[in-house]
C-alpha cells in the first residue's frame, strides 16, 4: 500500500484512469464486433454506414493511449480488409 501522501495520490489518479481506459477499449471493442458481425451476415451497405463510428472510436483511444497507434492502424486496416473481402 502506498507510504507517502504522492504516492497515495498517484494511485488514486491511477484508479481513475483505468476506469476511463477500460470504458474507452470496449467502446472500441463493442463497435468493431458490432461491424464484423454485419460483415459476417453478409449485410455490407450496413457494415459500411458504421465503419465511421467504429474508426472514431479506434482513433480516440489512440489518441489516449488508450492503445498504441501502431494497432490502431491495424485494427482499421483489417477491418478494411475484411469489408472489402
Amino acid at each position: 500500500m502506498a507510504i507517502t501522501s504522492s504516492a497515495k495520490k498517484a494511485l488514486r489518479v491511477s484508479f481513475k484512469k483505468r476506469v476511463f481506459n477500460l470504458r474507452r477499449r470496449k467502446n472500441v471493442e463493442d463497435s468493431v464486433k458490432e461491424v464484423e458481425q454485419l460483415i459476417t451476415l453478409k449485410k455490407i451497405k450496413e457494415a459500411t454506414e458504421l465503419i465511421p463510428k467504429a474508426y472514431k472510436a479506434i482513433d480516440k483511444a489512440a489518441k489516449g493511449n488508450t492503445i498504441k497507434k501502431g494497432k490502431a492502424d491495424r485494427m482499421k486496416a483489417r477491418l478494411m480488409a475484411r469489408l472489402n473481402k
